[in-house]
Formats: C-alpha cells, sequence, structure tokens
C-alpha cells in the first residue's frame, strides 16, 4: 500500500511578518542605525512578499527572511557609502570635538544597555560584526554565514567567536571600548 506524500502549505504571507518581524528588525538593527533599521525592515518584506509565491513550500521562512534583511542592510550601508554628506562648515562636525565618526558611544550618558550593546555591535569589524548578527541574531548556521560573509564555516564560526570575545571586553569595560 502507497503513503501519500504530505502536502505542505504556506502560511499567509502576514504570519511570517508576526512570527519573523522582530528578527528580521534585529539584523537590520544590528548592521544600521535605528531610522535605517526601520527602512531596511520595510523593505526585507516588501521584498519577500514580491518572492513568496515563488518560494518551496518547504523552506525555512526565518532563514529566508534573514538572509533578504541582511542583504537590504548591506545594500542601505553600501548606498549611505556612496551619498555625499553635504556640511556647512567641515569643523563643527564630530571631527571637531576629537571624535571619530565610528567611534563607540559606550558609557555615554543617556545611553541604555541596550543602545550600548547595539553601539558595540556596530563598532565591530565588518565580518565579526556580520558572523555575529547572522548567527546568533538571524539563527543561521554556519554554513549559511559563511555563504553570505565569505569564507568557510570554520571562518564564519572564528570570526563570530572573536566578536563575541570583543563584545565581552567592550561591555565589561566600556572605557576601553572604541574600534581599534
Amino acid at each position: 500500500m502507497m503513503t501519500a506524500k504530505p502536502t505542505y502549505e504556506k502560511p499567509p504571507y502576514e504570519e511570517l511578518v508576526r512570527d519573523h518581524g522582530i528578527r528580521v528588525w534585529r539584523v537590520c538593527r544590528a548592521i544600521l542605525g535605528p531610522a535605517d533599521a526601520d527602512d531596511a525592515w520595510s523593505e526585507t518584506f516588501l521584498a519577500g512578499l514580491r518572492a513568496y509565491p515563488n518560494l518551496p513550500t518547504d523552506a525555512d521562512h526565518g532563514a529566508w527572511l534573514a538572509t533578504i534583511a541582511y542583504r537590504k542592510a548591506i545594500d542601505a550601508v553600501r548606498a549611505r557609502q556612496r551619498r555625499a554628506t553635504p556640511t556647512a562648515d567641515i569643523e563643527t562636525g564630530p571631527h571637531s570635538a576629537g571624535l571619530q565618526p565610528a567611534e563607540s558611544t559606550l558609557g555615554r550618558p543617556g545611553a541604555g544597555p541596550d543602545e550600548d550593546l547595539v553601539d558595540a555591535v556596530r563598532s565591530l569589524p565588518d565580518k565579526q560584526r556580520l558572523a555575529v548578527t547572522l548567527h546568533y541574531l538571524a539563527d543561521l548556521p554556519y554554513a549559511q554565514v559563511a555563504a553570505e560573509v565569505g569564507g568557510t564555516p570554520d571562518a564564519a564560526r572564528r570570526a563570530a567567536s572573536d566578536g563575541l570575545r570583543t563584545l565581552r571586553k567592550r561591555l565589561a569595560n566600556p572605557t576601553s571600548g572604541g574600534p581599534r
């Protein structure tokens, strides 16, 4: 007697937004600032909506959306780097106070613990930041992190490990936490 294969139906797209919205926002926020993260979150779900009809029924929806979010966030970073930043007076920016643009704001007055963590993650070197974000926030396996970032799963694991070690040091002693 032959047994029929189970058929899978895709859940309504609204259900994916509800179930994975926080995860997607965390990926975007780890790479971008708050305003840009909101835009990348929206772009992620718009792109997902367009692609959803062609997604296989047995796909891992969370990993699929996290990958889209990662790519949208990276696109936003690249777009920001290409745009010129108008300034009225070059001496009135953060450089005039002796700060570098990428300096962490750990321990700044008014910064809460979540802001300190986000700032610390954003100050990591690119590969470490992306490995930590994709593995720990997006729950992607190291093989998939390696495919997104480039390299081997072992290299992705090492980058995530190095990133966590740096985060622990920076969060334990915020005054020593600027980028190297």
